[in-house]
């Protein structure tokens, strides 16, 4: 059985996110647990929150209580959220601005029961 949980517009650039999952990519909840909180990165909090959510959206399917161990993140992956409405300025010589956009991603997780 499978389950899915996303985290959509985010506040971190998908490359960097995506780096960061691939530390976690095919291990059990549990594991991935333990690894997030170590790793030096501001987006391994939301990617351990929507891991966590997956596993108790599992949960919620499955009907019972699954032990973290039994868990799998089967898929996990990052894409390029829209830029358009987070348009910002920087100061730039002689009195200009400077427009930049900030990066937005969707994280989407898929857990399993079987690995």
């Amino acid at each position: 059985m499978e389950a899915t949980a996303h985290a959509r517009f985010q506040r971190f650039g998908a490359r960097k996110v995506a780096q960061t999952l691939e530390q976690i990519r095919g291990k059990t909840v549990l594991k991935a647990e333990e690894i997030l909180p170590n790793i030096p990165r501001v987006a391994a909090v939301m990617i351990g929150k929507t891991v966590r959510s997956a596993a108790a959206n599992l949960n919620v399917r499955a009907g019972r209580k699954l032990p973290s161990e039994q868990v799998y993140i089967k898929q996990i992956w990052v894409g390029q959220g829209p830029m358009l409405n987070m348009k910002r300025v920087l100061p730039a010589p002689m009195g200009r601005a400077m427009q930049f956009k900030r990066k937005v991603c969707h994280l989407t997780v898929v857990v399993s029961d079987e690995k």
